[in-house]
């Protein structure tokens, strides 16, 4: 049977509902790599080991980090790259990599230790799941290759299940791209006092970036990606930035994709535009296996065809419940040619979804059941109606939640049904600071109010930006659900207990030169029990 019956035959299955969205992605993405000539990682499969590497240099040069942790359990991260920006330097053996976790920076108290193996296979990375541990507590860790020791990274477990928690911490960034900017944010969230942070997407951007004789802060380390190597070496690019290795090493992090880390504006398995597929098909499988190879996921997130576990639950205690989505591999292509658009019946169709069925009954199925004060949903594009067009008529971001509001609407009403109130989305993507109150219904102001989005700025996104302007004071008016605006660039502070929800914007008044300095310039505050939200702080009223 030939690719395309292959593949045809596979679509049949999906439309009669005898096959899910995900397992059809991934039989297609097996097919079609198949047909590349290209090898599927699903399963991992040692070579050959060097037990006693030497280096042509210190192979630690991309840092440290750690992520996706659990009450007993966290991954450590690393990857061996002497010569990180020409595919690593690294021969073509697996490299054992000795590992400590201790309780103090000292490493006099060691908790656990054991060896890993940095496989040539995916990019010489190291990927420990290490189990066995205390909830809530804080680790320290190093790796050792040969005579070579790592930086010393540092890490904490969440809180056992169910376990009275009184406070949360954390931050969410976006959207760091590389030449518009120094990542001067995560030099001042590393002074912060969190138990973790979110990465919501573009976490490196795919384009060239200006020419070099282009004034610019920093620069592209050659044209648009699209092989294996193209990607990793663009990784190695953004992880050789001391204050991006600062953030991985002081905190565990829990990452998830947007659209940059393959094609701008991509959707599922169709490219941008009218590009020819099977080329897209390749960078995807590509894109994927540089992406897992360079974050601190678990082996559960390893690519099997064009599928990655992205989406993922996170307990903390018994104060909030965190789904993680994945808005981009499994959504249906963009309405009305993408864009900003008028609403159409396309965009509002209920067959169109923005994360597939598959884990939209996941997300309901996890709401249900959730008891927790708060339920956090950490995404990746604008949730909340946002209408561009001032005065008759409406324009939305077909990209966006918008672009599928059927989808949207499921959520809403779902949420109404059950009387949540404590529903608080956060959300990168557009390079700019919002604050929002989640409308049971976005075209009736007086409907219930199910909680908040707050919507994020970008590390270095856009170049130094601004407050605001006369547009986004006219877009603020034409959507009086949504609170505020600020288009500098930072990262947002969030601190929950069993009474409250609190929101700091943190902005950096530049980027384009290193050593920016940091403020809060909002804060908002959801109560328990009332709805919306209350502005506490605005460093403009203040000024």
């Amino acid at each position: 049977m030939d690719q395309d019956k292959l593949i045809n035959d596979l679509t049949k299955r999906l439309r009669e509902g005898k096959m899910d969205r995900k397992d059809f992605l991934q039989a297609t993405g097996k097919i079609a790599i198949a047909a590349l000539g290209m090898t599927v990682i699903g399963s991992l499969t040692g070579g050959s080991v060097d037990a006693s590497p030497k280096f042509t240099a210190y192979p630690f040069t991309l840092g440290v980090a750690s992520g996706d942790p659990w009450p007993e359990s966290v991954v450590l991260w690393t990857r061996l790259a002497p010569d990180p920006l020409n595919g690593g330097g690294m021969p073509g053996s697996d490299v054992p990599v000795k590992w400590e976790m201790a309780t103090d920076d000292k490493f006099r108290k060691v908790a656990h230790q054991g060896t890993g193996y940095a496989r040539a296979q995916l990019g010489h990375s190291v990927h420990v799941e290490v189990n066995g541990l205390e909830p809530n507590q804080v680790y320290y860790y190093r790796f050792k290759a040969g005579k070579e020791i790592s930086p010393i990274g540092r890490t904490k477990t969440l809180p056992a299940y169910g376990a009275h928690v009184e406070k949360m911490s954390f931050a969410f960034a976006s959207c760091q791209n590389y030449p518009t900017g120094y990542f001067t944010p995560y030099r001042h969230m590393v002074s912060e006092d969190l138990d973790l942070v979110f990465h919501l997407g573009d976490y490196i951007y795919e384009g060239p970036g200006p020419k070099p004789e282009t004034p610019s802060p920093r620069y592209h380390n050659g044209p648009e990606i699209f092989t294996l190597d193209d990607y990793r070496n663009r990784y190695a690019l953004y992880k050789s930035d001391s204050d991006l290795q600062a953030a991985h090493a002081r905190f565990p992090w829990v990452v998830s994709m947007d659209d940059h880390e393959i094609e701008n504006n991509h959707a599922g398995l169709i490219p941008e535009g009218n590009q020819p597929i099977e080329p897209f098909l390749a960078r995807k499988a590509a894109a994927f296996q540089a992406y897992y190879e360079n974050m601190p996921l678990r082996t559960s997130s390893l690519p099997s065809g064009f599928t990655m576990q992205l989406y993922r639950h996170f307990n903390y205690g018994n104060l909030a419940n965190v789904h993680v989505l994945d808005t981009r591999q499994f959504r249906d292509d963009q309405a009305s040619g993408d864009g900003r658009k008028p609403p159409t019946p396309e965009s509002a169709s209920v067959d169109r979804s923005i994360m597939g069925e598959e884990q939209e009954q996941w997300l309901l199925s996890g709401l249900n059941q959730s008891q927790a004060p708060w339920n956090i949903i950490p995404q990746q594009v604008f949730f909340c109606k946002r209408d561009f067009l001032i005065g008759d008529g409406e324009e939305y971001s077909m990209d966006a939640w918008d672009g599928y509001s059927a989808n949207r609407d499921r959520i809403l009403n779902f949420a109404k049904q059950k009387g949540l109130s404590n529903l608080v989305i956060l959300t990168g993507d557009v390079h700019s600071n919002w604050a929002c109150e989640i409308k049971s219904d976005f075209n009736n102001p007086d409907s219930e109010i199910l909680g908040a989005e707050f919507v994020g700025t970008s590390i270095t996104s856009g170049g130094d930006g601004f407050d605001i302007k006369d547009d986004q004071k006219a877009i603020l008016a034409e959507n009086p659900h949504i609170k505020f605006y600020n288009s500098q660039r930072g990262y947002v502070l969030c601190t929950a207990t069993h009474e409250s929800f609190q929101a700091d914007y943190k902005v950096v008044p530049y980027v384009t030169r290193p050593g920016a300095p940091v403020t809060t310039r909002a804060s908002f505050l959801m109560e328990k029990g009332v709805p919306g939200l209350k502005q506490i702080y605005d460093a403009a009223v203040m000024a």
